[in-house]
C-alpha cells in the first residue's frame, strides 16, 4: 500500500506573519464590521503603490466591476465588449445590469485581447448601427495586454474601458502599473491571488465624485437623512475592517510575491525548454508580467499528449493543476452572444484552452515541490 504524495495546490494563500499585527489592530479599535481605520488605511496604500488617486475597498473584485459598469452608465439593452479568455467573474457583471456581452478574441502575443479582433469586432456591431456601451479587458494570469494598441481603437470609437486587473496585481506595461489604463479598474484579493484578504477586491478611480456615488452604492445608496431612507437600489459590498488589515500585511510584501511568481515561472521554463512542442505563456514585449499562474500550450502532434493527459498524470501525483480558462463564448450561459476571432477561421482562445494548461504557480512552492511537478510533467511527456 502506498502513501499518497503531498498535496501541492495551484496556487495557494502565501501568509508573512505581518498580518495579525494589522488584525490585532482592528480588534483592538473594535472595528471589526465593514468600515474603520484599516479600511482607509488599507485603499490608501494601495492607491499609492498603483498610482491612481481614489480606492474603494469591496467584498469581491465582482462587485467592483459591477459598480465600475454602473459608473459607466451601463443599462439594459447595451452591448459591452468583453475578453473571452477568461474567468466568468470578467462578464456575469454585464448581465447584472440587463445588458448583452459581446466577445472578443485573444493574440498570440500576449493571450490577452486582440486589437486585431476588437476592429473586427466593433466593425461589425457597427454594421448592425450597434455602438458598445463600454469595454471590460481582462488581463490575464497576470499580464497586460498590448495597451499601447488598444487604447487608439477604444478612444476612436469613444468606446469607455473598465481594466479588469483581478489578476495583474503588481504587473506592468510600458512602465506603467496594471490598474492605471482603464477609466476604472479592478483588483482581487481572492485566497488564490498574488496577496489575499481571503476575499475582497478594491475598485480603482481618479476622481472623488465617482468614488463617492461608487461608496454611495455599495453601503446600501442610503440617502442622507436621520432614518433608512433610500432613493435609489444599492448593494451589500463593503469589505470588513478586519480582511483590510489582512490586506495590509500581504501588501508590505506584494513586489516579493511578484519576484517569486517570476522565479516559479522562469524555473519551468529553462525545466521545458529543450522540449518540442511545450511553450510557455509569452511576455508582452513592453510588459511586465506577475506570472500570477505560469501556463504551458502541449502540441500534441509534437509531443505525442494532450494538455489533458499532463493533467490528469499531475492529478494521479496529488498535484493541482487547471486547464487554461474556457473562452467564453463557449460557455452554455452565454450562447448566442457575438463573437470576434482574431481571424477568420482562427480562434486563438479556442486553441489556448484546448492546448493550454496552468502549472502549480504558489510563491511558498519550495524547489523540490517544484521538481516534482517537473519531473511529473516530462514522464507524462514519455508515456
Amino acid at each position: 500500500m502506498t502513501t499518497q504524495r503531498e498535496r501541492i495546490i495551484l496556487s495557494p494563500p502565501h501568509m508573512s506573519g505581518d498580518e495579525l499585527r494589522f488584525v490585532h489592530e482592528a480588534f483592538e479599535s473594535g472595528w471589526i464590521a465593514p468600515l474603520g481605520p484599516q479600511v482607509d488605511a488599507f485603499e490608501r496604500e494601495t492607491s499609492d503603490y498603483i498610482g491612481r488617486p481614489q480606492a474603494l475597498a469591496l467584498s469581491s473584485g465582482t462587485a467592483a466591476l459591477h459598480l465600475g459598469l454602473r459608473l459607466l452608465g451601463v443599462e439594459t439593452g447595451d452591448v459591452v465588449l468583453c475578453s473571452s479568455l477568461t474567468f466568468i467573474a470578467s462578464v456575469s457583471p454585464v448581465t447584472f445590469m440587463g445588458a448583452k456581452p459581446y466577445f472578443v478574441d485573444s493574440d498570440e502575443d500576449t493571450w490577452n485581447m486582440s486589437p486585431r479582433a476588437l476592429e473586427r469586432a466593433i466593425d461589425d456591431l457597427s454594421s448592425k448601427g450597434i455602438k458598445p456601451k463600454a469595454a471590460i479587458v481582462a488581463e490575464l494570469y497576470g499580464q497586460a495586454p498590448k495597451w499601447d494598441e488598444l487604447m487608439p481603437i477604444f478612444d476612436r470609437h469613444d468606446i469607455p474601458v473598465l481594466e479588469d486587473s483581478a489578476e495583474a496585481l503588481g504587473a506592468e506595461y510600458d512602465g506603467r502599473k496594471c490598474g492605471t489604463f482603464g477609466r476604472y479598474s479592478v483588483l482581487s484579493y481572492n485566497g488564490n491571488k498574488i496577496i489575499t484578504t481571503s476575499g475582497g477586491g478594491m475598485l480603482l478611480l481618479d476622481d472623488p465624485e465617482s468614488r463617492e456615488k461608487a461608496f454611495f452604492w455599495a453601503t446600501q445608496a442610503r440617502d442622507k437623512a436621520p432614518w433608512y431612507q433610500h432613493s435609489e437600489i444599492g448593494y451589500n459590498y463593503r469589505m470588513s475592517n478586519v480582511l483590510a488589515a489582512i490586506g495590509r500585511g500581504q501588501m508590505l510584501h506584494l513586489d516579493e510575491r511578484v519576484e517569486a511568481k517570476r522565479a516559479v515561472y522562469e524555473r519551468y521554463e529553462k525545466a521545458f525548454s529543450d522540449i518540442p512542442g511545450i511553450a510557455l505563456m509569452p511576455e508582452a514585449k513592453k510588459g511586465k508580467s506577475s506570472m500570477w499562474l505560469t501556463s504551458i500550450t502541449v502540441d500534441p502532434d509534437e509531443t505525442g499528449t494532450t494538455a489533458m493527459d499532463i493533467w490528469k498524470a499531475l492529478g494521479d501525483e496529488n498535484i493541482e493543476s487547471r486547464p487554461v480558462w474556457k473562452p467564453m463564448h463557449l460557455q452554455p450561459v452565454f450562447e448566442g452572444c457575438g463573437y470576434a476571432s482574431h481571424d477568420d477561421g482562427i480562434s486563438v482562445g479556442d486553441r489556448l484552452f484546448e492546448n493550454g494548461l496552468c502549472l502549480p504557480s504558489g510563491t511558498s512552492m519550495t524547489e523540490l515541490q517544484q521538481d516534482r511537478v517537473i519531473e511529473t510533467v516530462r514522464k507524462a511527456l514519455k508515456r
